[in-house]
Order: C-alpha cells, then structure tokens, then sequence
C-alpha cells in the first residue's frame, strides 16, 4: 500500500472501510472523529503486508522489475519487526488469485493496482483505495486484501466493497461497457478460498442511490446511535453512552416476577448483553491507560501486578547447574507442537501436503457455543430424534 493510499484510509470521515459501522449508525463517524486514532500491532502488520503485495502485484502485472530491484526491496521488508514468514505465503495467495482471475478472461482485461476511487457521488467528501480492479468482457472485478484472523470478512453485501464498485464504475464506466460486479475478498488467515459475491450493476446502482440520505445524515453527525455487531470496531465503543446503556439495562429484567424468567426473556437478555464482557474488559483498559497517565479515576488506581520470575542470563544459569549435578531432563521439557503453530511455521500449502492429504491431522468438533441466529452455522442438538434414535449406543 503506497503512502498516499494509507493515509487516504486513515483520514476520510465516512471511509469505505468504516461504512458497516456509520451506515447502521449515522453519527459513530463524527463521534470517532474525536477521538485519537491509534493504530494496533495487527493493523500496523496488515499495512505492511498490502504494501508486500502491492510490490508483488505491481511486479507482475505493471512495473516488470529484476530480480536485484524486487529482492531489494522485498529485503526491506523483511527486516521490518512486524515481518512474519507467513505474510510471504499469504501475500503469494493473494496474488495468485488475481493471476486467476486474469487468465480466466478471453483478452487481457485492464488491471488497477491501489487506484483512489471518488465515492462522492454517494458519500459526501467520499473517497478510498481499491486494492485491486480487474475490468473487461462486460466484468468489473473489485478485489481485497485482508491480512486480519480474527474476524472473518465476507464478500457477500459488503458495504466497503460495494462503495469501492460505485467508484470504479465512476472511474471506468465511459471507457468500458459494465453489465456485472464482481466482489471478492482475499483473506488467507481466515479462508483457503477467497469470498466472492455478485450482483448486476443496476442492483449496485439502486444500493447506491438508497444510501446517500444516510450519507448525508452520517456527514452531517445526526441521527440515532445504534448498537450492534458493527459496534466491534469503533473507536468510541468503550465508552460510547448508548452502547453503555444498552449493555447495562441487560438487567432491568431481574425485578420482574414470577422469580424466575421465561426462556423468551433470556432471549431478551443475551441480545442485550452481548459483548458485555469484552466491552467491560476493554473499558477496564482504557482507564488503566489513562491512570499511567496520572488521570484520576474515582475509587481507582493502577498498581504493579503479580511479577512473575526470571533468569537474569539463562545459559549461564542452566551452566552452573548442569556443573552441580542437575540433569538436562530436569531443565527441559519436551512437548509436540500443535497443528496449529506447525501450519504457522511451515505455511498452509506444506502443512496440507504433508499433513492433512494423508489424513494425519483430523479436525474433532469444537465444544457447543450458543451464537446468535444471524450466524451461518448449522444448529445441533442433543435432543433424541425419531431420525437419531438409532444412532444412539445401545
């Protein structure tokens, strides 16, 4: 990701990335605004992997460079501290999706690497960077990077994608004549294969022209504040007073009689308080930064937490006691690394040959978790059925 893209993203008041959240609540975009933008360890990796990316992408499709130049350069990178063996391989998915998708066309299609897209049309002041736009045979094709693993994002109605569409289509739609979109997200960490999603231009069109009155409203700072799922990653979440409220009158069910609630009112309260838990731990760290910065916190403070013990130099520490008798069995432990830190440490395409095609890693089902009914999981049960009956040991 070039400089310009990155502070582009980083500086729009209804960003492309941020649309999930101000386009449910219209005025979260002013409401960040005032607030300091700090950029987390994740999202400072993520940003060095686009830019290893771009390098590639660019390399391939419209800077053909030598071996010293791109070596070069991808030395530099390798030398920055977030660098990860892994971002080499995930990057090379990434790219190799885009070869794909443009050797699947009849003729070479045009391809944009990192273009600034105009979103204003829709979003007042709008604008972003589409990482990659692959357009011909009446196809636009908007494809995105994502480095992240803790949250997965789909390809399907995404609003950030559908924005970065609108601006392409502004940008290439003289020049070419466009019938269907194409979106798809490239998450490695997340997915073995990319999310796609299509839809027809006009439908593109008509979302487009639905949300430019909440644009506007969200421009202007008005409206209601929603809390929900796009609440995740907000700036304000910690401490914004409508989310706090809302997580608080989870309990205003207790008074109610008789003593104990029916199981539509636990429905009711698990919707309330979903994301309680994180939301207090997360406000909990923030007023711990803010007494390291001697703000005073009423019935507070920050204290030293329980130290832990250490070698003050580890090998000359084992030396003296391997040369009074003690074993190396007693100073080492030797345990089996888990499928998931081998496929970190040998990549996912050497991991699956080695390991998963001759069946020496199975997948054993996780523990019952109850979610709420939006997710794509199937539902299971424990309840015995006339269709599980026989299933049951004997």
């Amino acid at each position: 990701m070039t400089e310009i893209a990155h502070a582009e993203r980083q500086h729009a008041i209804l960003s492309a990335s941020g649309a999930h959240r101000w386009l449910h609540c219209t005025p979260s975009a002013r409401l960040e605004a005032t607030l300091p933008d700090t950029e987390s360890e994740a999202a400072q990796r993520g940003t060095l992997a686009h830019e290893i990316a771009e390098l590639k992408l660019r390399k391939y499709f419209s800077e053909p460079m030598g071996p010293r130049k791109f070596n070069a350069a991808m030395k530099k990178f390798h030398e920055h501290p977030l660098y990860e063996p892994c971002i080499e391989e995930h990057t090379n998915a990434y790219v190799e999706y885009v070869q794909q998708v443009v050797h699947s066309f009849p003729q070479q299609p045009y391809v944009a690497i990192e273009r600034r897209l105009d979103l204003t049309t829709y979003v007042p002041e709008g604008f972003g960077t589409g990482d990659c736009i692959v357009i011909g045979s009446k196809q636009l094709r908007i494809i995105d990077y994502k480095n992240g693993s803790g949250v997965p994002v789909p390809a399907e109605d995404n609003p950030q994608m559908k924005l970065y569409a609108l601006g392409a289509l502004r940008a290439y739609s003289m020049l070419y004549d466009i019938e269907t979109v194409h979106l798809a997200i490239v998450q490695p960490k997340v997915w073995d294969v990319p999310s796609e999603w299509s839809l027809p231009v006009a439908d593109l069109l008509a979302w487009g022209e639905s949300i430019k009155p909440i644009a506007q409203l969200a421009f202007a700072g008005e409206g209601e504040y929603q809390v929900g799922s796009h609440c995740g990653f907000c700036r304000a979440k910690s401490t914004c007073r409508a989310r706090v409220e809302v997580l608080l009158n989870a309990g205003e069910k207790a008074p109610l009689k008789p003593p104990l609630i029916g199981w539509d009112e636990v429905a009711d309260v698990l919707r309330r308080a979903e994301g309680i838990v994180s939301w207090y731990n997360g406000l909990k760290e923030l007023a711990l930064a803010e007494a390291l910065q001697g703000v005073t916190i009423p019935g507070w403070k920050a204290v030293e937490g329980r130290g832990s013990r250490q070698y003050a130099d580890m090998d000359t520490a084992f030396a003296h006691l391997q040369q009074n008798g003690i074993a190396d069995a007693v100073l080492y432990e030797r345990k089996p690394i888990t499928p998931a830190a081998l496929e970190k440490a040998l990549g996912k395409k050497q991991y699956r040959e080695l390991l998963e095609e001759p069946g020496l890693v199975v997948t054993k089902p996780g523990a019952p978790t109850l979610v709420p009914e939006s997710d794509k999981r199937e539902a299971i049960t424990n309840r015995i059925t006339p269709e599980t009956a026989f299933a049951q040991p004997i």
